[in-house]
């Protein structure tokens, strides 16, 4: 029988070489006698028998990610179209145009230009809107989407596209011939000094270059004399394991347990830190909440088990499985898990999941919410089993993530009907972009948060934006405004100053009245940050 080659190759040496068949009771019927290699067989009985003409290769590429998804929530089957957007994230940089865009009403709208890149050079402008790609009408939900959007601006460095843009003011469409070239990315875009005592940096994702740009941020905080640092790990979902264990070794003294890694088919592998680090003795706050999870976790794990800094915010995603990619001949990848990893206590943070039900596990998030964790410490609870002890004998828990030192509560304030819908709906970012585009000029003359919001202060945004929000069939409801007044106003501000200003800007912005921040600097201030021993 013909033998499909490439992946169902794969598949056969995963199952073994041995198949015995034989005819049962004089009947047309196949019995297998090995079923190691059952999946591979029943490929061959399909392709030989089925009434219809089969194609097996797509059969394959539709099973395998059910196949994976049979094992645990994190390992994965990534067909070769993904493969690319898949690792981009974290990689250092990519081929492209060198805009950041979101698309609105089927339209790309440029949210940001990144500095240096393709794009600026030629002057494309946020706000712009593309209307061609390659003289070719690029708008409407069936040619419009992220996935398209990007195969059409990525591309080998070097080559150029053509885009149409829509620009407020101008009549006719503007057109711009932009060359393509590597775009860095970078997982590091807040770093500064709160005050004249405490850095502040954020980390989005480890990636290849985040050691990297971590080191930049520590050397900035030594040359301001800081004498303390917050590692805001918030919304960071991980990346590479590595490039946690370094971070974590400029924190911890030599031999100092990082992370170990253990599996049924992978050895018992412990990182240590050499000691080289250059803030052993630095006062440390980590910030992590419900969003932070697998090499985040392993930072927050490693601080808290050697009791060298306060963990503060809400329990942590709880991924603690190691995936290790394997690459298939024909573009694809599988990431399989291959280990589990466990904090220096012993604890593995990895949350409970019933193989096969990866639906039940996405929805833990919500559970979680919906049992009131984000908004009160009594409502989560710890499996009093897994308990293990801190390097000075505080009580920690395994099997669900890490719960942080002291608990900050999601801040609902001032949260009402309306506000909610609002956010649900995404109508600041998008009157945010607007108003931008459309005030550029004057909000482009006043620099640096403080002073933009100080001229934002003299104009009636809320109304404007509620105004919006009515034309977007949003009821009015003026008692809710009222009570959202703050809630919606912040939110309106830091959103037209990323737009005008970019991330760092408008993190220092909502940093002002962000209770984990506040809360972290009054540790720091009162020289808490390392635990206490239990009595």
């Amino acid at each position: 029988m013909k033998r499909h080659t490439g992946i169902i190759v794969v598949i056969c040496l995963l199952g073994g070489f041995f198949i015995g068949m034989q005819m049962a009771n004089n009947k047309n019927t196949i019995i297998i006698n090995n079923t190691d290699n059952k999946l591979c067989e029943m490929l061959d009985i399909i392709q030989s028998n089925y009434v219809d003409s089969t194609d097996i290769d797509s059969i394959i590429e539709l099973s395998l990610p059910k196949i994976i998804s049979e094992l645990d929530p994190h390992s994965v089957y990534i067909p070769q179209k993904d493969v690319e957007a898949t690792n981009s994230d974290l990689q250092s940089s990519f081929s492209g145009i060198g805009i950041r865009f979101t698309i609105q009403e089927d339209t790309i709208h440029i949210s940001d230009v990144i500095r240096g890149g393709p794009s600026e050079k030629v002057g494309i402008l946020a706000g712009d809107r593309i209307i061609k790609v390659n003289d070719t009408l690029f708008v409407g939900k069936d040619v419009c989407t992220n996935e398209t959007a990007i195969k059409k601006l990525k591309g080998p460095k070097g080559s150029f596209v053509k885009i149409g843009i829509e620009r407020y003011g101008e009549k006719e469409l503007l057109d711009f011939n932009i060359r393509r070239d590597e775009i860095p990315v970078e997982s590091i875009e807040a770093t500064y000094m709160i005050n004249d005592k405490w850095g502040y940096v954020q980390i989005e994702r480890f990636a290849e270059n985040t050691f990297a740009e971590f080191i930049h941020a520590l050397a900035m905080f030594i040359s301001n004399n800081a004498q303390g640092i917050i590692i805001d790990l918030r919304g960071n979902g991980g990346g590479y394991m590595g490039v946690a264990t370094e971070i974590a070794n400029q924190f911890l003294g030599k031999d100092d347990i990082i992370v170990y890694t253990e599996g049924e088919h992978s050895r018992k592998s412990i990182e240590r830190a050499n000691g080289y680090g250059m803030f052993q003795e630095t006062p440390l706050v980590v910030l992590v909440d419900e969003t932070s999870a697998s090499a985040s976790e392993i930072i927050a794990g490693t601080i808290q088990d050697n009791d060298r800094g306060t963990i503060i915010g809400r329990r942590t995603f709880g991924k603690g499985l190691v995936q290790q990619p394997f690459d298939f001949n024909d573009g694809s990848m599988m990431r399989l898990t291959i280990a589990r990893y466990h904090t220096p206590s012993g604890r593995c943070i990895q949350k409970p999941y019933t193989k096969g039900e990866k639906e039940e596990y996405e929805k833990d998030l919500l559970e979680r919410y919906n049992r009131g964790e984000f908004f009160s410490q009594d409502s989560i609870h710890q499996n009093e089993e897994l308990e293990y002890k801190t390097r000075k004998g505080r009580t920690v828990y395994g099997g669900g993530g890490i719960m942080p030192d002291i608990f900050i509560s999601s801040d609902t304030t001032d949260m009402t009907s309306y506000s909610q819908e609002v956010f649900t709906r995404g109508l600041i970012s998008r009157f945010a972009m607007q108003y931008s585009t459309h005030n550029r000029q004057e909000l482009a003359k006043h620099s640096g948060y403080e002073e933009l919001v100080r001229y934002l202060d003299t104009q009636p945004i809320l109304e404007e934006f509620v105004e919006y929000a009515t034309k977007k069939g949003l009821k009015r409801r003026n008692n809710l405004i009222a009570k959202s007044r703050n809630i919606l106003t912040r939110s309106l501000y830091s959103n037209i100053i990323y737009q005008m200003q970019g991330m760092l800007e408008y993190v220092k912005y909502i940093n002002l009245e962000d209770p984990a921040v506040l809360k972290a600097i009054e540790v720091l201030e009162n020289n808490e940050s390392f635990p206490q021993a239990t009595n």
